[in-house]
């Protein structure tokens, strides 16, 4: 005898089962984010397979930095100028002209116009996930399953060898993805913070004891942890105290792991995809690690510390012939004086032997005094320098160091474009002198044998005082020489912003020495608009009050300069040749947070019109601050 179908419960009279629904809503999340992920790789293919093709991409992410013991008697060939075809870069130039709007930058926000478009969605996407179809002032659990999903993004986007750093192409490096890792962390606060609160209100209301029962004290256990991670994790702390924020949170998502396992037996599955990230990173790290013998050199005697009088030291790591592109870094530990476990970032300033103006195997580093280490390090490099002077033995100062990476590079390959700025402020010199080392050496030594399209470069630095000059005249020099009289045209603009010292000037061909603050704007204008009558003007021979300055050198005061004459004659378009228009431009800026705002910003306001007649407007920059 059959009874019939059960009875069926009306939907709307149905109890919400939070951990059937719930994790559908944790798929379609990732499902999601997984998908815009996917969108950003396939926008980058054609950058990556550029790269590929140049041998640009997979070896340094790979190998790390490599020994050549059969190439060690390497010298750069004999220069083989090719002069390059005009060209015009018609897609190419709508894109970067469309993605130009996108790097607008206001003062005090870390994120431009693009990546705060970026982190909205993020947000409003995890928001909408939490809200949607569900009770949730009586069931808090969906904000709690959607602050487990984010885990998987927190580490993909934190570890410095991501996956995506080599499916993005170059110059996608940790320290560009970061933002999102920032941003995916506060994401799982907002949903923990939601989840804890309706939850400790609902256990109020209804009498309930808060603390007691595992579940409940592994929960304020974990948010609690979570809390001192996002406090810590502002950049001010980030900024000022670097190691303490580091402990803290490594230690502090140990920690947080544990007691969140404890607290719900649903964040186990979404625990396996951070470690395998993380395990991943330090399998690379492994593969990446070199010890090597390197040599310390202070380049001044500035010991007062004081903050205008900042000294600085270069350090030769030897026996590096390759692995690494140029504008790449790398994680410094020194073996000194008991600060073994200090590892820091500081960018490599020349390129590989086989693309470098300088003869030698030695990765060169540069190093300002800014805290605690570099302060150690140069006050040991200094007093081991004086005693070695005293002995009579060879200046430098022999040390053992581990290098870990390369990470990072630049985002735009130089030889893409006919005209590149190159625009740096202090210590981010250090970054744009290896892409001028790279580009020169590509150009001039190596026939571009890859099609490197590039005609005229323009290198400005700002720095403190003329005896800044110096920290990287030798090779300034030496990149100079090997452009003069070649198809290239290079000029380089240094801007003192300090009366002092002017006799410290070097003589670098083709370059002025400005007492002025350079505007960015300024400078990418005058390389982009022809000279009057299109002729090319040389140096400008002028004279200091106490002596003359070298014939391929100018010293001039803004100040003194009264009319757009002179203007002209110190901007870029009266020193290089003019090319046209529709070859590209390429501009790199590094150092403070404002040059590269600046520089941002001064892309940006290019027309659509005038970036599509200029070929597109290509732009990378690298932030010098935590």
């Amino acid at each position: 005898m059959s009874f019939g179908a059960p009875p069926v419960i009306p939907t709307e009279l149905q109890q919400y089962n939070s951990y059937v629904e719930d994790p559908k809503w944790q798929r379609k999340f990732s499902i999601i984010w997984a998908a815009g992920v996917g969108i950003a790789v396939l926008a980058s293919l054609p950058q990556v397979v550029r790269a590929l093709r140049r041998g640009r991409l997979i070896g340094g992410w790979l190998y790390g930095v490599t020994e050549d013991p059969k190439g060690r008697n390497y010298t750069p060939a004999a220069s083989t100028d090719a002069v390059p075809s005009k060209s015009r870069r018609r897609v190419f130039g709508v894109l970067e002209t469309l993605k130009s709007t996108t790097l607008w930058s206001i003062p005090g926000v870390e994120l431009d116009l693009g990546q705060m478009v970026v982190i909205a969605a993020y947000l409003v996407l995890v928001i909408m996930c939490i809200t949607m179809k569900v009770p949730l002032m009586d069931n808090p659990n969906r904000a709690g399953f959607l602050a487990l999903a984010q885990f998987p993004i927190v580490f993909l986007f934190g570890t410095k060898n991501s996956i995506l750093s080599l499916l993005l192409g170059p110059g996608h490096g940790y320290e560009k993805l970061n933002y999102i890792h920032r941003w995916a962390g506060r994401g799982i606060f907002i949903g923990s913070a939601v989840h804890g609160a309706i939850w400790i209100n609902n256990h109020l209301v209804y009498g309930l004891p808060i603390l007691g029962q595992q579940k409940e004290t592994s929960g304020v256990a974990a948010f609690g942890v979570l809390c001192g991670l996002v406090l810590t994790s502002f950049r001010p702390v980030r900024r000022f105290f670097y190691q303490s924020f580091f402990i803290i949170h490594v230690l502090g998502y140990v920690a947080f792991f544990i007691t969140i396992c404890y607290h719900t037996i649903y964040a186990t599955p979404w625990i396996f995809p951070p470690l395998a990230f993380y395990g991943f990173d330090m399998l690379l790290r492994l593969f990446r690690y070199r010890i090597k013998d390197a040599t310390l050199v202070p380049v001044d005697n500035n010991m007062t510390l004081r903050s205008d009088m900042l000294t600085s030291l270069r350090i030769h790591v030897h026996d590096c012939d390759g692995g690494w592109v140029a504008g790449q870094h790398v994680r410094l530990r020194v073996f000194f004086s008991g600060r073994v476990f200090e590892s820091h970032p500081l960018t490599i300033v020349n390129a590989p032997a086989t693309s470098s103006c300088i003869p030698g195997s030695a990765l060169t580093l540069a190093a300002r005094v800014r805290g605690d280490w570099t302060r150690a390090i140069n006050q040991f490099a200094t007093k081991e320098q004086e005693r070695i002077t005293e002995k009579g033995e060879q200046p430098g100062v022999p040390v053992q160091v581990m290098i870990d990476g390369p990470y990072g590079g630049s985002s735009i390959d130089l030889g893409d474009y006919e005209s590149v700025l190159l625009v740096a402020g202090g210590s981010g010199a250090t970054f744009t002198l290896g892409l001028l080392d790279d580009i020169v050496a590509r150009c001039v030594k190596l026939g571009r044998r890859n099609g490197e399209k590039t005609r005229r470069i323009e290198f400005a630095w700002c720095i403190r005082s003329y005896g800044c000059i110096q920290w990287f005249a030798p090779m300034l020099m030496e990149i100079a020489n090997t452009v003069a009289g070649t198809s290239l045209d290079l000029h380089v603009s240094i801007f003192v912003t300090c009366l002092c010292n002017p006799e410290a000037v070097p003589a670098i061909p083709n370059s002025d020495v400005v007492i002025t603050r350079p505007s960015v704007t300024t400078l990418l204008r005058d390389l982009v608009t022809p000279p009057a009558h299109h002729t090319h003007a040389h140096a400008i021979h002028t004279h200091k009050a106490s002596g003359s300055v070298s014939a391929n050198t100018s010293l001039l005061d803004n100040e003194s300069i009264g009319g757009s004459e002179e203007d002209e004659k110190t901007s870029a378009s009266a020193h290089l040749n003019w090319v046209g228009l529709g070859g590209g431009v390429a501009v790199c800026a590094a150092g403070p947070e404002s040059l590269t705002r600046e520089a941002q910003n001064a892309v940006a306001r290019i027309s659509l019109t005038r970036g599509v007649q200029l070929g597109g407007v290509g732009l990378h920059t690298e932030l010098f601050a935590m």
